[in-house]
């Protein structure tokens, strides 16, 4: 059963099928090899996804397409380009900074690549950075969408692995941040060197008043993150909340939502919600055929006699996921993988929340790297280039992030802290 489903989705993804389908036929081949019943199907693809936690993703993503029509994003990047517009090279360090900010409510890379991309692209070619440069500075900042908390991929982790949603997403800010500032410094270095961005701070708004027009906007994290570590609601709850105060901001503060616009985002989000819950059921159903097959098993003893340190089977996880993250989409390969590497890590004496950053950090870098890296494609939507344009670009981008997750990977302290000081034992 197991060759028949690896070849089936090995030739699959070569003839370019989608990953969802790709995955759900080799499921399926591999239930009619083992002559079991097809009802299997059916079922496993319905438990994958009745699953309380996943309700947040369709929440999320509806939240994020709000904060997008509803002016809260062009509104969160007049606050980040107040504090550091005013410096050469502050654009980019803006659009880093805002995808941070936005990443506390979004959850999603692609929702953030669209809603600061749309503004900050057409800024930054504007100001007379190349159109490459812009497309692929924004793809790699909004890879923070999944890193900075609440994120979908953290969510799936937690179901997949059993691992606390909370702990995870409390983890998150310290590989986030450092992220954040890694490419912030080295966007003021290249700006530096390449002698760009030296009227960035044109059209810059004075702190104090950014601030005061980005209340609102502001304060959208700040009751999420502070709703759900306060105990006052679950991260699944917080997605629904994030929903309604996205809406009511929008409609009846900022006024920019118009109730014609409520189909089109509503419709961009069922879309997009569907896209990732089929990926789910396809992948859970995969999941459950090599799991029933013995491959976690096998694989983990595997592991366990080449890679004879924690650290060496850290270095082997990551090279890993770094190539299977180019190829499989993020959501399913956590699905795929996190129940059958977690309890390997566990072996080892990994902290399974750490290791949960590191499988996500990793993915996450799949976002931006070509073929199937859905961050490209979303930045060269906005940018409307293709996506050759983007890649010499791109390289530094994605050595700075490979450079964070091995310091991630090496000093669990930076995700680590910060969860035993909240969820002190």
């Amino acid at each position: 059963m197991t060759p028949v489903m690896i070849t089936t989705m090995v030739v699959c993804f070569a003839l370019t099928i989608s990953v969802a389908v790709s995955i759900g036929l080799a499921a399926v081949l591999g239930i009619q090899a083992s002559n079991a019943n097809m009802l299997i199907s059916v079922k496993e693809m319905f438990n994958a996804i009745n699953k309380f936690p996943l309700a947040a993703i369709p929440f999320f993503i509806l939240a994020g397409n709000l904060m997008e029509t509803g002016g809260i994003s062009r509104r969160l990047v007049d606050f980040a380009k107040s504090l550091v517009g005013g410096v050469q090279g502050g654009l980019p360090m803006t659009c880093v900074l805002t995808c941070m900010i936005f990443a506390a409510v979004s959850g999603s890379s692609v929702a953030t690549t669209f809603a600061i991309g749309a503004i900050l692209i057409p800024a930054l070619i504007k100001h007379g950075y190349p159109v490459g440069y812009a497309a692929a500075l924004q793809a790699t900042s909004a890879e923070l969408g999944v890193i900075i908390p609440p994120s979908i991929p953290m969510i799936l982790y937690g179901v997949s692995a059993e691992v606390s949603i909370g702990e995870l997403f409390i983890a998150g800010f310290g590989p986030g941040i450092l992220i954040s500032l890694a490419l912030m410094a080295f966007v003021y270095v290249y700006c530096k060197f390449k002698k760009l961005g030296k009227n960035d701070g044109e059209g810059r708004l004075a702190v104090g008043t950014a601030t005061w027009r980005a209340g609102w906007a502001l304060l959208m994290p700040v009751i999420i993150l502070g709703g759900i570590y306060g105990g006052v609601f679950t991260p699944t709850e917080a997605s629904a909340v994030a929903v309604l105060y996205a809406l009511v901001v929008g409609t009846l503060i900022y006024r920019e939502i118009r109730p014609t616009d409520l189909y089109a985002v509503l419709r961009k989000s069922v879309v997009s919600s569907a896209v990732i819950m089929f990926i789910i059921a396809n992948a859970g159903l995969f999941a459950f055929l090599i799991t029933r097959a013995g491959v976690p098993d096998a694989i983990g003893r595997w592991l366990q006699e080449v890679l004879q340190s924690p650290a060496m089977f850290l270095l082997g996880v990551n090279v890993a996921l770094f190539v299977i993250g180019m190829f499989i989409e993020t959501s399913a390969a956590i699905i795929v993988l996190a129940p059958i590497l977690a309890p390997v890590a566990q072996h080892f004496g990994i902290d399974p929340v750490h290791f949960g950053l590191v499988m996500v950090v990793n993915l996450a870098l799949g976002m931006v790297t070509p073929p199937f890296g859905v961050n490209l494609f979303a930045a060269c939507t906005v940018a409307r280039i293709s996506l050759d344009r983007i890649v010499p670009y791109l390289i530094p981008f994605v050595l700075v992030i490979l450079t964070c997750l091995m310091v991630i990977t090496y000093v669990p302290g930076i995700s680590l802290e910060l969860r035993d000081l909240v969820y002190a034992k």
